[in-house]
């Protein structure tokens, strides 16, 4: 390790003691039915918003608390597995898990890593580096992990609390909990989708792009991208560079997406106060930044056009495919495509029940078509999948009472977009949106207390000062 880092490391220590006031633990541990305490907090998720929502209860003084990844440690998230773009797609400057601490940004530890003209030459930052930076944070700030652990079930427990079933290589365990943060990325509370037409091929012709793709094998190869949004360019771009014979992106709207809708509400007003809206603001701001989807910048673009043998094609829907002896056959408005393989970069939906660790709420986790209904030009079946969250993320109850144990489950995911705008995704989001999560988790905490917090009170007896009491002579005259 340099000494820059080594100074940096000193430096981020002495930051956090500074501003640990109040240092005083105030939570006590509650026993489970077995005996053994239970968390205060579980994380589900080792990726950058995990660890986020870790740090920001650590700073909270809530300290009984563990994040479980399914993946090694250093694989957690998309950085160094489906995420297929060479940097970041925010700007540099932009901070995240560091919720404001200066020494503890990107821009100081790769600055240590690498000095001040590296960091004032970097133009975007590579992901592999966000990787490992995230590696570095999660370490120094001593957040509590434990890799290769998959939750497959949530249900309730005694005395108020969460039982967590969980699968790892030394076997399954139960972990209880007060409460549980699902950071668990993109797919937390649903699945990648492939376009119907397309759903019925074998995986040797289909792939989504967030699948573990060996790209050499498509070196020669004609290859078909469905979607036009940054990872479709991604996933064209690395079979381009894989050696692939002919790429075809396939977008099915007239004219590709330029804009970059996130890059507008990036502002902290939007960001901290967007939830604060009603649902009908929520609701018109959100359907149009979803349905106008994420946007590329030039680079990612360049990726692809630098090479002949890609081909943009718009206005250009899948209307059938048919698995031919040697590839697919794609239908279009603008004809038909043949390709060895499929590609889709097509996003995610909200399917709860497709969760095994949900199935025991599935059925009664609340949606925004539960609550909310929009004019009719404004209807969006696919939006109004996604939960319809409490102000503290938590899951609310389609039928109120059937599963009340779910109020204490909360959403830090691309799922709780609708309800949060950017949130549990992004990293630009991350400094006013788990200040807000940390506290609804540490306002559940303490009125869950209070009876406790109020007997304490009641019994507190350390003097402030020691007063000398003068005494009245027995002479004295009056």
């Amino acid at each position: 390790m340099n000494s820059a880092l080594v100074a940096l490391e000193a430096r981020v220590r002495t930051d956090l003691a500074r501003i640990a006031h109040p240092d005083a633990a105030w939570l006590t541990p509650r026993p489970g039915p077995d005996g053994r305490p239970a968390l205060d907090v579980l994380v589900i998720g080792a990726g950058q918003s995990g660890l986020a929502t870790a740090f920001g209860l650590l700073r909270s003084q809530v300290t009984n608390i563990l994040v479980l990844d399914k993946s090694a440690a250093g694989q957690e998230g998309p950085w160094l597995t489906y995420a297929r773009m060479h940097t970041l797609r925010s700007p540099k400057h932009f901070t995240g898990p560091d919720l404001d601490i200066p020494s503890l940004t990107y821009q100081s530890w790769h600055e240590a890593r690498f000095g001040e003209d590296a960091w004032q030459e970097l133009d975007l930052i590579p992901r592999d580096l966000w990787a490992e930076y995230l590696l570095w944070f999660r370490r120094i700030v001593d957040i509590p992990v434990r890799n290769g652990c998959e939750v497959v079930e949530i249900g309730p427990a005694a005395g108020g609390l969460l039982a967590a079933k969980v699968e790892s290589a030394d076997g399954i365990d139960i972990i209880l909990a007060r409460k549980i943060v699902l950071a668990t990325g993109q797919e937390g509370m649903g699945d990648w989708t492939i376009p119907e037409p397309l759903r019925h091929l074998p995986s040797s012709l289909c792939a989504h792009a967030a699948d573990a793709i060996d790209f050499t094998t498509l070196r020669g190869k004609r290859v078909a991208v469905i979607g036009a949004g940054a990872s479709a360019f991604d996933n064209a771009a690395t079979a381009l560079e894989a050696g692939a014979a002919e790429v075809d992106l396939l977008c099915r709207r007239a004219e590709i997406q330029v804009i970059q809708p996130y890059r507008w509400l990036t502002f902290r007003g939007f960001l901290r106060h967007f939830s604060d809206l009603g649902d009908d603001w929520r609701w018109r701001f959100m359907r149009a930044v979803l349905e106008m989807r994420e946007g590329f910048p030039q680079a990612t673009y360049d990726r692809c056009a630098r090479h002949a043998n890609f081909r943009l094609r718009e206005g250009a829907p899948i209307e059938a495919a048919r698995a031919k002896d040697h590839g697919v056959e794609l239908q279009t408005p603008n004809g038909a495509f043949l390709a060895d393989f499929v590609i889709c970069g097509t996003g995610i939906d909200m399917n709860f029940a497709g969760r095994p660790e949900l199935r025991n709420c599935a059925a009664n986790i609340a949606t925004w078509a539960d609550r909310y209904q929009p004019p009719p030009d404004e209807r969006n079946s696919r939006l109004g999948r996604f939960p319809y969250l409490a102000d503290d993320y938590a899951l609310t109850e389609r039928v109120t009472g059937a599963t009340p144990w779910i109020a204490d489950v909360h959403v830090f995911a691309i799922a709780s977009t609708m309800s949060f705008g950017a949130s549990g995704s992004s990293i630009n989001a991350m400094t006013t949106a788990v200040p807000k999560l940390v506290h609804g988790l540490t306002r559940g905490l303490f009125c869950a207390d209070i009876e406790r917090h109020w007997a304490s009170f009641r019994a507190y007896d350390v003097p402030q000062a020691t007063v000398a009491r003068q005494t009245r002579s027995t002479g004295e005259k009056r």
